[in-house]
């Protein structure tokens, strides 16, 4: 008798705890260092693209397929015009960013709302920029159902269909690329480039052609230029303790 109360309490033990296994401890999770710019010495860049050619005819985009499309562009119809050039030469949709001179430097995503809206049967707008980690926000304006497709080489494809009326979606953008091509499988004629950087210092050039960005720590830098037709281009740029700094770009 003596030994069966033995081994029921032997038993007893080993189901409540009594194994050699040690317990998972919870793994502590470590906090983002993110880097900030010391406002006392912070620079700036600024610049201007310019296209020095002959300005390309722009073409009427056939919507004849879809009459949704049709009607939305009557009395006005719609044009593929990539190179859109200013008065003083500036070149619009144009990407800047720095592309090197920040390594090491971890910076927080924007919490800033960015919209790729489809109108007119058009993305708006043709060129965009969004920090990496970011979300982008995708809205359907019109009375036709699109589809939105990001090509991307640096992840996977993500592909989202969009009815009219239809709640707006949401989109990560996680890894760095510039840029990223977005096409419409139901329209074959459009198409949007998204540039993904992991810093702040990135623009999308309005008509003439100018661009600045403020709060930029000193260093050597790389800024980069893409443009859908014309290419990339790249200039070195210093920027001295709370110093202004130019860099420009010309496409012939």
């Amino acid at each position: 008798m003596k030994r069966a109360i033995l081994a029921a309490v032997a038993l007893a033990a080993a189901g409540c705890g009594g194994s050699d296994t040690p317990a998972k401890v919870p793994e502590k999770r470590v906090a983002i260092q993110y880097f900030h710019v010391d406002p006392a010495t912070a620079g700036t860049i600024h610049g201007t693209i310019l296209y020095k050619g002959p300005k390309p005819t722009r073409k009427v985009i056939d919507m004849e397929s879809d009459a949704g499309c049709q009607k939305a562009h009557e009395g006005s119809p719609a044009y593929d015009q990539p190179i859109m050039v200013g008065k003083k030469d500036g070149l619009e949709y144009a990407f800047v960013y720095i592309k090197s001179g920040l390594e090491g430097k971890k910076f927080e995503p924007s919490k800033q709302q960015v919209v790729l809206d489809q109108h007119g049967c058009q993305f708006v707008p043709r060129v965009m920029g969004i920090e990496a980690g970011s979300m982008l926000d995708l809205k359907n304006s019109d009375s036709v159902s699109h589809n939105i497709h990001l090509m991307p080489k640096n992840s996977y494809e993500w592909n989202q269909q969009q009815s009219p009326n239809a709640p707006d979606v949401t989109h990560k953008m996680v890894r760095q690329e510039v840029m990223i091509p977005i096409k419409c499988n139901v329209h074959s004629w459009m198409h949007a480039y998204i540039g993904v950087v992991d810093n702040p210092y990135f623009a999308v050039t309005d008509a003439d052609g100018s661009f600045e960005w403020k709060n930029v720590p000193p260093g050597d830098y790389t800024v980069g230029i893409w443009h859908e037709k014309l290419g990339e281009q790249t200039e070195q740029v210093h920027v001295a303790p709370s110093g202004s700094a130019a860099v420009d770009f010309t496409y012939r």
